[in-house]
């Protein structure tokens, strides 16, 4: 079971993370561009900020959130472009004090919540603890956004280990959103922990379809945020194989993902 009050702290480790990157930049900076077509540092801290308060609606205002819900339904492919627009164009010291104050309020939100509580959402209801889980996975792939457009490496943690829980729980979300039909047999996952000696397993061990490799290569594949040919995952049997191919852990349409990196040395 998961404990709230731990996935709460480790959900504020990785926003402070990414603060850390974002607290010292020249106001100029904010506009680098990103590897996410038209988005600039700016509009990845605004979908935080933006995303933040809507789990915190979710939980206070459910009818007003279930309107907002109906109008991202009419204009799917838009809407949470559209939604970060106005906010990513604050000067960056403003837009970085809501961002702050938008993960504080989703703390004291979501450690309030009833146990036994469903939160509506874009996608299925959830609860407080899968609500934290899906922040903590969407601050951590917004990050690497972030990071690859300012050039730093960040150090991956422990907390990643929710990210790849939720790729590996979404396998069918991502057959389902291409309009594919989900294989019926459970997949068995072994992916090698940041530590370089935990294994995080998923799946039943007799399983025929497997996928292993690091687990960091495995969230950059599931958030889309690497192209499958620049990580080592490998898959054993062709529905595994397939999944590499279209894997995703979020809700919401697929996105056209990220390319293969060119090769540094000019040859093919």
């Amino acid at each position: 079971m998961i404990d709230l009050v731990e996935l709460l702290s480790e959900l504020r480790a990785e926003g402070d993370d990414l603060d850390r990157h974002v607290a010292g930049l020249p106001p100029e900076r904010w506009s680098d561009a990103t590897p996410a077509a038209g988005w600039t540092v700016a509009h990845q801290i605004a979908h935080l900020t933006w995303t933040d308060e809507r789990a915190v609606r979710s939980a206070t205002d459910p009818d007003g959130f279930a309107a907002e819900t109906r109008e991202a339904l009419a204009a799917p492919d838009d809407f949470v472009t559209e939604a970060a627009r106005p906010l990513a164009q604050l000067p960056p010291a403003t837009l970085l004090d809501r961002w702050r104050e938008s993960r504080a309020r989703v703390q004291r939100v979501l450690a309030e919540v009833p146990p036994g509580v469903r939160l509506p959402w874009f996608g299925p209801p959830m609860s407080a603890a899968s609500m934290a889980t899906g922040r903590l996975m969407e601050t951590w792939a917004h990050g690497q956004d972030v990071a690859d457009a300012l050039g730093v490496r960040r150090v991956p943690t422990a907390r990643l280990r929710h990210v790849a829980r939720i790729g590996v729980r979404a396998r069918d979300h991502a057959y389902a959103v291409r309009g594919l039909t989900p294989p019926a047999e459970e997949f068995r996952v072994e992916l090698l922990a940041p530590d370089g000696r935990t294994v995080w397993v998923y799946g039943p061990e007799a399983a025929a379809q497997r996928v292993t490799g690091p687990a960091l290569d495995f969230c950059l594949l599931a958030v889309r945020r690497a192209h499958r040919s620049d990580l080592a995952l490998r898959a054993e049997g062709p529905d595994a194989d397939r999944w590499l191919d279209i894997a995703q852990a979020f809700a919401g349409p697929p996105g056209s993902g990220r390319g293969p990196r060119l090769p540094r040395d000019g040859g093919v």
